[in-house]
């Protein structure tokens, strides 16, 4: 893609980088308002059965995801206008997520920044290994990217430990206002666990919230995940990368149906975001929509994300996403390969 194309991408969809505060309120009550409603169900639903729970729970992860959503919004400055006011929701929605506002904005828009670079990457985004850098790996540095790169880790183990754990401590090099965002946001945590213990009891407490949590944890790595890894995603080294085609053949659009679609706050048009990170989740689709070069993005279904969950090597060679089998197929292909004195 050329300066003047993507120059000429990023003008069509400018007039989608505003804010309709009306849109953000109403999006605040139909998300804040249902997600304390089926926590309370879920609560209720103890006494009857807790597979109803369960259920009530799975809705209530749900919400959660939008309010992250939300949350992500504020931190791009897209949800209002006005800094304070983003700030501010921001905040207290990252509180029921359990992300603090401000060391999370710090790393996503790392992530941002640099989504698809191969020499600026580890902040902020899944770690990648090329095929040269997993073959000149150690046998140990090998192993804690496998057990990274299982899905059981992935989507298991390491949401728990990220949201419950990692995002406690402040990053090292944060600066004051971002460390008393985080001593905030994990006092406020804390009492409102501790409130909601005292009137309901620990045992209720962490049957609810428990599933609420790792479902809405799964989730939220999930979509996170299939958005950058489809197998013919986009890596370029420093002096050969570009923002704009990072973003455009980088995101995938993750064509969900209408229910998922909207409780996931139209994350799925992701390419979008990632070109226009001040679109409002709410004008996402239309800027797709409107913006004919943003309909060739890589588009993946439900069925196909699952695919993803073989990639794991990103091949420099041949410009894809390959999987550990992959690998193991090629290297035997080359060892059996016959070999011609003088080549």
């Amino acid at each position: 893609m050329s300066q003047n194309k993507a120059a000429q991408l990023k003008k069509e969809v400018a007039p989608y980088e505003r804010t309709d505060v009306r849109k953000s309120v109403i999006q605040l009550v139909n998300t804040i308002v249902p997600l304390l409603v089926f926590w309370y169900l879920a609560y209720a639903s103890l006494a009857v059965s807790y597979w109803l729970t369960l259920a009530f729970a799975f809705v209530a992860a749900g919400f959660v995801i939008r309010t992250f959503i939300i949350f992500h919004d504020c931190c791009h400055g897209s949800f209002f206008k006005n800094r304070l006011a983003n700030d501010i929701v921001g905040t207290l929605t990252g509180i029921l997520t359990v992300v603090p506002y401000r060391q999370w904005k710090h790393s996503h828009s790392v992530h941002h920044a640099t989504s698809g670079n191969l020499d600026k990457r580890g902040v902020g985004d899944i770690w990648v290994m090329t095929v040269k850098e997993y073959m000149e790996a150690s046998p140990w540095r090998r192993l804690q990217y496998r057990l990274y790169r299982n899905p059981l880790v992935m989507f298991g183990i390491g949401p728990t430990f990220t949201f419950l754990i990692e995002y406690r401590f402040n990053r090292r090099g944060a600066r004051w206002p971002e460390r008393l965002n985080t001593y905030l946001t994990n006092a406020s945590i804390a009492a409102l666990y501790a409130v909601l213990c005292w009137a309901i009891g620990w045992e209720a407490f962490l049957l609810v919230q428990g599933p609420i949590f790792l479902v809405s944890g799964l989730i939220g790595v999930w979509l996170f995940y299939v958005q950058h890894q489809f197998e013919d995603s986009y890596f370029e080294p420093e002096h050969e990368w570009s923002y704009v085609k990072a973003a455009v053949e980088g995101s995938s659009y993750y064509k969900l149906p209408k229910p998922l679609q909207w409780i996931t706050g139209n994350i799925g048009f992701h390419h979008v975001h990632h070109l226009a990170p001040k679109v409002p989740n709410y004008l996402l689709e239309e800027a797709h929509r409107s913006t004919p070069p943003l309909q060739q993005a890589t588009t993946i279904d439900l069925r196909g994300s699952l695919q993803s969950l073989k990639f794991r090597l990103w091949d420099e060679d041949q410009k894809k996403f390959i999987s550990f089998g992959d690998l193991r197929r090629e290297r035997r292909a080359q060892r059996n390969r016959p070999s011609f004195q003088g080549e």
